[in-house]
């Protein structure tokens, strides 16, 4: 099976160390248990119908797992996966392209698919629909229409931003889920795991450290994981334990909550440049030097989750949480927190 995957936004080597780690079965998936039960259920009874699996949407903040179930679901389905990015498709003929090559039940991956151009995603509608293209030649006066008739396959698209999938497009997707940020057992299972892949020596209370400060993000944790591997090599013999693990991400800017630079930047600017808000995402953007996508898609799921920060109609506002977690008094209140 392919397991090409168009990321732009990652550099190679990151890509190439979750493709090592990447579970390749249902059993190996640590976490998400009520989804993979039902994809099993959803799998086997596409298999003994003998029919290609119902169309999939996963979504979600980045790094919990989408790329690496659409995979598995590939693999349980005993068929090839293709795979693209939204940005990628710019035109009809590149989707055409990769429709017309896949086989009976085979899986086309589309990650990022909330920033697929509006006409390509129209051209989706009969594909996904009646598994044909209806393409038009020539134009003007000499124009007529042509309908291709595409193997019946299952589309899986990955996106952080289900709010900015028009309803058409959402309405054609069977099986529509969720993943949310993983339990801290759960991230301790990961992060064993991923030692035992890496031959990494690591204590329990040194797995806990990282799962504690990995956001509840796989992705999170397996880089972190990466990050003090180093330290240890260096400074401990390789041996992760407790204190090792939290001076190697004292070292890398990251707190006991799990906030990197960036989350730091974003909440103190909120409270010190705007007095705790409301602003909008544009000008938080300006004033940290971060795109707005990546800010709504990459750090504000957690940040809200966790109770730091809170969306208004008016704009971001910092949470009386915030200020506590930085020791910062809030404007018209005595004290400290």
């Amino acid at each position: 099976m392919s397991d090409r995957v168009t990321i732009p936004e990652r550099m190679e080597d990151e890509v190439e160390f979750d493709r090592t780690l990447r579970p390749r079965t249902f059993d190996e998936f640590i976490g998400q248990t009520k989804l993979k039960e039902n994809l099993k259920v959803f799998i086997e009874a596409a298999k003994q119908r003998n029919e290609s699996l119902d169309h999939i949407l996963f979504y979600g903040p980045p790094g919990l797992g989408k790329t690496t179930l659409a995979h598995i679901v590939a693999r349980e389905m005993g068929v090839d996966i293709k795979t693209s990015t939204g940005p990628v498709l710019e035109r009809p003929v590149d989707l055409v392209g990769l429709l017309t090559k896949l086989e009976p039940k085979d899986v086309l991956f589309i990650d990022e698919v909330h920033r697929m151009n509006r006409t390509v995603e129209e051209y989706l509608y009969p594909a996904m629909e009646d598994f044909a293209l209806d393409m038009i030649l020539d134009k003007g006066p000499g124009a007529r229409s042509l309908r291709l008739s595409l193997e019946r396959f299952t589309l899986v698209g990955a996106t952080t931003r289900a709010g900015l999938l028009t309803s058409p497009f959402r309405s054609r997707f069977g099986v529509i889920s969720r993943l949310g940020f993983y339990l801290p057992e759960d991230m301790y299972k990961i992060l064993t795991q991923t030692a035992g892949l890496l031959s990494v020596e690591i204590d329990e209370r040194g797995a806990l450290a990282i799962a504690e400060r990995a956001r509840g993000t796989p992705r999170v944790a397996n880089r972190l994981l990466r990050r003090v591997r180093d330290f240890a090599q260096v400074k401990h013999k390789g041996k992760i334990d407790r204190d090792i693990a939290i001076g190697a991400m004292e070292a890398l800017g990251v707190d006991e909550a799990g906030f990197d630079e960036m989350d730091k930047r974003i909440i103190k600017t909120i409270i010190e440049k705007f007095n705790g808000g409301p602003v909008g995402i544009d000008t938080i953007s300006v004033a940290v030097g971060e795109e707005p996508d990546t800010i709504e898609e990459v750090f504000e799921p957690y940040l809200i989750l966790q109770g730091y920060l809170k969306r208004t109609p008016r704009g971001r506002e910092a949470t009386e949480l915030a200020y506590k977690h930085f020791g910062l008094q809030k404007e018209g209140q005595k004290g400290l927190f």
